[in-house]
């Protein structure tokens, strides 16, 4: 029988000082999940008990060899899963990363302009006989098939479980290369009881489809539990993860209930060169941001409601998009009828398209996260972003005294920029520097004594007397 390795990405988705502004500038570029080799990515649409959650397979091997399991707190039918569009999670990623933007200085030698322009923003394939056989093992092994059925690309099966054991032997024997010890991290899934989500490939459909690559699988699900399942990531995870997770709710953020939330470094001035150099400043920034915080945090990168961005790393979702991503609740009249008492005024619901999007970048190891992410909805809409900001130099003829001054102040921050850079990032100050521009200030002439002014200014009076 061919062996399907679970590979540890699909395991992973079961699983300023100084002045300050508003958001606004002109936006430059994006730190997406492409900076990271191994970022799983995974959308959550939650409106009270009701969840779809999204989840991105970008298997790299042999399709044949492609499998994924997940635990799920309830039995997931034929008509609770569907595969979505291969774009949605892209779009997400994009709308929310973390972003660059610029600001140019206006020269103080020029006469101000009647607007403040620069502050403007530029805005399983089996046989028969084979299945019956994987019953009857099922049911020695106290494995229950409670549905099987094909949706896409994908041949799924939802199975429930009474010994950790059991489930392990009847994943082996069906094909699944289970790595040693996922026995002990079965065990408190089939102690919640909760399913587990099965899904291998079918070959045939997949070539008769027009895509390339594997689509996301949505399932779409009612529990009270708010939850994202990562240890079975962990059992033959090299090293840590990276884990992108796209929170969507009618009211607010989504935060994590079990670990501390942080938010990502943002809103500092950094040296204009790294425009060029965005991707390892983020990189570097980021992981040295998870070193001081011992690597047990999650970080808040993007909080926003979907209907605006300031300045957008790319347009909000459409509602089209957005019902792609799971968001059930745009229809919703805006009031239901209380049903507890018919005589109060209707339970208000949110307006339609209010769609709050938080993002948490989680990246995690078995000794860092020994938990699965629990979440909690709230009402706290306060707006937050991981923003980055570049303050070009003013240009042209700055040899007025406003001029001078300014090439001061400039002075002092480019220093400060430096310090900045360094300190987010552990590169060598002595190498920003190096990289950053010089600036040629005139010497200021020598301030005379208070006694040596005042004979200068009676002697010019004298003299125009006299003439």
């Amino acid at each position: 029988m061919k062996k399907l390795y679970i590979s540890v990405l699909t395991l992973c988705l079961s699983s300023l000082g100084g002045a300050t502004w508003a958001f606004c500038g002109f936006y430059v570029s994006k730190a997406d999940s492409s900076l990271y080799n191994q970022a799983s990515q995974v959308a959550i649409a939650r409106d009270g008990d009701r969840t779809i959650l999204t989840m991105a397979n970008d298997y790299q091997g042999d399709m044949q060899d492609f499998a994924l399991v997940v635990p799920v707190p309830v039995a997931i039918q034929e008509d609770q899963v569907r595969v979505g569009d291969p774009k949605i999670l892209d779009r997400l990623d994009s709308f929310s990363a973390p972003r660059l933007v610029e600001y140019f200085d206006s020269n103080p030698c020029d006469p101000p302009l009647p607007t403040t322009m620069n502050e403007v923003m530029m805005a399983p394939q089996a046989a028969g006989r084979a299945e019956g056989r994987a019953m009857a093992d099922a049911d020695k092994l106290g494995v229950t098939v409670e549905a099987s059925f094909s949706v896409g690309e994908y041949d799924i099966q939802i199975l429930s479980a009474t010994e950790s054991d059991g489930l392990e032997t009847w994943l082996n024997r069906n094909g699944y290369v289970v790595p040693r010890g996922a026995s002990s991290l079965l065990r408190p899934y089939i102690r919640q009881n909760m399913k587990f989500f099965v899904a291998k490939i079918n070959l045939e459909e997949l070539a008769a489809s027009e895509y390339q690559k594997l689509r996301p699988l949505q399932i779409a699900y009612e529990s009270p539990r708010f939850m994202l399942p990562i240890r079975l990531g962990m059992m033959n995870a090299k090293g840590e993860q990276d884990l992108l997770v796209y929170l969507l709710s009618p009211r607010g953020r989504v935060e994590l209930s079990n670990y501390r939330t942080v938010n990502v470094p943002s809103d500092v001035e950094v040296p204009v060169f790294v425009k060029q150099e965005f991707g390892d400043f983020y990189r570097d920034m980021f992981q040295t941001a998870h070193r001081q915080e011992a690597k047990k945090v999650a970080f808040l990168e993007y909080a926003w409601n979907m209907a605006n961005c300031d300045p957008c790393a790319a347009d909000p979702l459409s509602q089209e998009e957005l019902k792609e991503a799971g968001v059930f609740w745009l229809d919703y009249p805006t009031a239901a009828p209380n049903r507890g008492n018919p005589n109060f005024a209707p339970i208000p619901r949110p307006s339609n398209g209010n769609v709050f999007i938080t993002r948490l970048h989680v990246r995690y190891s078995r000794d860092t996260f020994p938990e699965d992410l629990m979440f909690q909805e709230t009402g706290n809409t306060e707006q937050f972003q991981g923003r980055y900001v570049l303050r070009h130099a003013a240009q042209g003829d700055l040899n007025c005294a406003a001029g001078q001054e300014y090439k001061r102040d400039l002075v002092q921050r480019y220093d400060q920029e430096a310090q900045t850079l360094a300190n987010l990032t552990g590169w060598s100050l002595e190498e920003i520097r190096r990289k950053q521009p010089t600036v040629e200030v005139q010497t200021q002439p020598e301030e005379l004594p208070w006694w040596r002014n005042l004979w200068g200014s009676v002697r010019t009076n004298v003299n125009q007397w006299w003439s």
